[in-house]
């Protein structure tokens, strides 16, 4: 009997993607299995690869050594502040853009995306010096202030989004009497939630992970983000780099949990936004 050739296409599309995925999970399991280990096991020779006993009481030191609690309470504000910036100030500009008319509409668009090509090290001394004179250093607020002024990546995303709405929907909405900010808030928001949901799980990645910035900003220990304070108890946890590794995997639990929340609307934002 003859095997139908797309099902059998079909069960190698589905070996390859699951050995694939065993591949990507991999490191991550691996580091799972470290943050269980004792340092005697840890740097084992033969390597030890999985813990024997498994030592949870590592994530409870990790959590009693440490002001965990308030690093994370910190990342988290920077983070929650940085994420509704993005999306109300990149989705306000991309408006614009997309659906308003203004002299050199076009040629300011360009110098918005010409900003990607500027590497962030460039920045850095002039953004210092910016927020010294403002007297933020060692605040919170340089972290996420930055994301209240319209990110080019994010404008040219919610641009994209914007421009494959059809007229017929700010046609109607014009008739019904909105203003231009009452159709935008009312009618384009709405219909945009995929790439709303993809700003937000880029945005909150970028900022819960970043380390430069809180490290060129930050002096006193309280007002350390997760990324930092973890790494700032490295020298203290010198043979115990078991707990390190435990504190690096606490820390990606929120992320974890964005994007379980919004995956589908993140799969479809990237694709109609031509994301690859």
């Amino acid at each position: 009997m003859k095997k139908n050739p797309n099902k059998r296409r079909k069960i190698i599309s589905y070996i390859v993607i699951t050995f694939s995925a065993m591949i990507m999970l991999t490191p991550f399991i691996t580091a799972t299995f470290n943050s269980l280990k004792t340092y005697k096991q840890y740097t084992a020779i033969p390597v030890e690869y999985i813990p024997n006993p498994f030592r949870w009481q590592n994530y409870v030191e990790v959590w009693r050594m440490t002001d965990f609690a308030q690093y994370g309470w910190n990342s988290f504000i920077v983070t929650v502040l940085s994420v509704l910036g993005a999306l109300l100030s990149c989705s306000m500009v991309a408006y614009a853009f997309a659906r308003l008319d203004f002299p050199f509409k076009n040629s300011l668009f360009i110098m918005v995306l010409g900003t990607l090509m500027i590497p962030p090290v460039v920045m850095i001394i002039p953004q210092f010096i910016i927020f010294k004179h403002m007297g933020a250093l060692d605040t919170l607020v340089p972290l996420w202030i930055l994301e209240w002024l319209a990110q080019p990546f994010g404008v040219f995303l919610m641009r994209q989004a914007f421009l494959s709405i059809p007229k017929e929907y700010e046609e109607a909405a014009k008739l019904d009497g909105c203003s231009p900010l009452q159709t935008y808030w009312r009618i384009f928001m709405p219909m945009c939630k995929p790439q709303l949901a993809t700003l937000t799980i880029f945005t909150f990645m970028t900022k819960w992970n970043e380390i430069m910035a809180p490290a060129i900003y930050l002096s006193s220990q309280e007002k350390f983000t997760l990324p930092i304070g973890v790494l700032s108890m490295s020298g203290a946890w010198f043979g115990k780099e078991q707990y390190l590794v435990a504190a690096a995997l606490m820390s990606l639990i929120p992320i974890l949990i964005v994007f379980f929340f919004t995956e589908k609307f993140f799969v479809k934002g990237a694709s109609s936004s031509g994301l690859k």
